[in-house]
């Protein structure tokens, strides 16, 4: 797709498209945007996965060829998964998005602790400041 045929919610910007991997755009990632190393632990690491169970005869040689294509299978189901997740998450109305925000932020401040006492016979517990002392100059 070109830059001004991409959806606006849509993670990677059309300039930025030639420079992905060949996988991430053979496979037409939209929001799943994974880097080079990923790529290929996706494509070569499945296939040499693959020839390593072939030749330790766990799976047919089917595998190796099967085997990419089921991670690629995977990789586009995540993205089509996460483009549902986006635009459900677009449908939020700004109201509930403000609140979830003040939930969730973190709230500094003091708080006032009240001595309680204990049921433990003949033992009182009270608690009052304890007054700054000077410590005494070591120089003498």
């Amino acid at each position: 797709m070109t830059g001004a045929n991409r959806p606006a919610w849509a993670t990677v910007a059309g300039d930025e498209e030639r420079y992905r991997p060949l996988y991430a755009r053979l496979l037409g990632l939209r929001f799943v945007n994974p880097g080079g190393v990923l790529c290929f632990l996706f494509f070569e690491g499945t296939i040499a996965l693959a020839v390593l169970l072939a030749l330790a005869e766990l799976v047919t040689w089917w595998a190796v060829l099967v085997l990419p294509v089921v991670v690629a299978a995977m990789v586009k189901l995540n993205d089509m998964v996460a483009a549902i997740v986006v635009r459900s998450a677009a449908l939020v109305p700004e109201q509930e998005r403000d609140r979830f925000r003040r939930q969730m932020e973190p709230v500094v401040g003091r708080a006032r602790v009240e001595w309680i006492s204990h049921s433990v016979t003949g033992v009182v517990i009270t608690a009052e400041p304890v007054p700054p002392t000077r410590r005494a100059d070591p120089s003498g």
